[in-house]
């Protein structure tokens, strides 16, 4: 169930240089799980489309969502300007949320992929591996996953903390093992992911970053590639912000 609403700012501090930490109280943390995403809506009327940011953390005791996000332009650098008190409209929540399955799963972040991760970590059943990739040492969420994961962990692309390389290096360098795994980043990563993941026969679910309109299927603005044909479009699309965010990776060209 979405809703319509206009969010309480609880607090909002950063994380590392650009990323952000905003803490909202909305009705629509009573609706969220894992894997799905709300749209902010700028104040700026200039700024007509919403803007699609992952959640991080829900809370349903007092109806908050943890929204982790990086200023990429002008809309969310608005958003980094809210303090505590302020208000906001946003939608949501949106999108299907990743299914809680395995003995033994894994999750996956890459950038400001990471941040979706966590609130699936916490509720994933098991022993969770969290492997978490980032540009360098200027790492945000890492005490969060150490302290909800069974084992975190670290790529860095300069080697500056753990594995030097990609997250799939790291899963190698470490022999981790799982029997699902749950990744959100950048395509690169999930297309190396899925390749590993269907060599070792291991489910693999994606969550993809497409750029968005409506954020509710209606404009096929942010479709991506399927390997079957959509009911929706009847061709071989899959609306992101709608049929995902997160699919199969057998159901999406990456």
């Amino acid at each position: 169930m979405k809703v319509k609403d206009t969010a309480k700012v609880i607090s909002q501090s950063v994380l590392a240089e650009g990323v952000y930490s905003l803490i909202i109280e909305t009705k629509a943390a009573n609706y969220a799980v894992p894997g799905q995403f709300v749209s902010l809506y700028c104040q700026d009327h200039s700024r007509l489309l919403p803007r699609p940011i992952s959640i991080c953390e829900i809370d349903k005791d007092v109806s908050t969502l943890r929204l982790v996000y990086r200023v990429a332009g002008k809309g969310t650098d608005e958003f980094s300007k809210l303090t505590s008190g302020d208000t906001i409209e946003i939608l949501g929540p949106l999108g299907n949320g990743f299914p809680l399955e395995g003995g033994k799963p894994m999750v996956v972040g890459g950038g400001i992929g990471v941040p979706p991760m966590l609130q699936l970590t916490k509720e994933l059943e098991g022993s969770v591996t969290a492997v978490m990739g980032y540009r360098n040492d200027d790492m945000f969420l890492t005490e969060e996953f150490v302290d909800n994961a069974a084992e975190l962990v670290i790529a860095t692309d300069d080697g500056s903390v753990g594995t030097c390389g990609t997250v799939v290096d790291a899963i190698i360098e470490n022999n981790i093992e799982a029997d699902v795994i749950y990744a959100c980043g950048p395509k690169p990563m999930l297309r190396a992911l899925a390749q590993y993941a269907a060599e070792h026969d291991i489910k693999c679910y994606v969550s993809m970053e497409e750029r968005m309109a409506c954020g509710v299927g209606a404009c096929l603005g942010c479709v991506c590639q399927s390997t079957d044909v959509d009911d929706h479009s009847h061709v071989h699309n899959k609306r992101v912000c709608a049929d995902g965010p997160v699919f199969l990776s057998t159901e999406v060209e990456l």
